[in-house]
This record gives structure tokens, sequence and C-alpha cells, in this order.
């Protein structure tokens, strides 16, 4: 079921704070660090909170099996394999998703969530 706004927002700000709090602890440690040093830890923190993002705003989402969902090679209907979760990658890095799985008996590739990634099962 789709998560309520609030909830999102409060989920978001939790994760915001938690972040935040990781820079503060690591300057805290770290005395006398290069601006190099600080852009790593603070690229390293973006990807975090990035990625947590987009599987928070992914996770929120209703969760519908499509009627039809077709081998994007073959054309073919692909076969629900039902829902399992996932590392995919994505444009903010890798991130761990739930979502309907689709396979095609044809080329033996799966699809999830449908759309988003191919990949050789």
């Amino acid at each position: 079921m789709k998560k309520a706004c609030k909830e999102l927002e409060a989920e978001q700000e939790a994760r915001s704070k938690a972040v935040i709090q990781e820079l503060l602890d690591w300057n805290e440690s770290h005395k006398a660090p290069d601006l190099t040093q600080i852009e790593d830890i603070v690229l390293e923190l973006r990807e975090k909170l990035s990625q947590a993002m987009v599987e928070s705003v992914v996770d929120s989402q209703e969760q519908v099996q499509p009627a039809e969902v077709r081998c994007p090679q073959w054309g073919k209907v692909m076969g629900y394999e039902g829902r399992k979760s996932k590392v995919v990658g994505s444009r903010v890095g890798e991130i761990e998703l739930e979502g309907g799985h689709y396979y095609c008996p044809s080329c033996e590739a799966g699809i999830y969530p449908p759309g988003s990634t191919t990949e050789a099962e």
C-alpha cells in the first residue's frame, strides 16, 4: 500500500538526520582533513542518502502487478514469478527493491522490477 506523505516525510527526515550526524562524527574524528578528504566523505554520504531516498520512495509506491509484461527482446508475454527483493543498479548506485519478478522462457531473461533492469537469470 502506498505510504502517506507524512510517513514518507518522517522517514526521509530520519535518514537525513542520520547522514548529517555521520558527517558531524567524521568531522570530529578528523582534526585536519584536506579538501579531497572532505569531498570524499561528502560524496560517500550523498550517495548513501540518495540510495536510501530512492529505496524509500520506490517502496512507498503501490505494489500493482501489471496485467502483461512483454520481453524486450522477444516481445512475448513474460511469466510472473512472484515478488522478491533484489539489489539493482541505478543512477544513484546500488539500491535494494522489492517487487514483481517476470521471466521469459524464450531467452531466459528476468525483469525486476518491470522495465527498470534486465538480466540473465
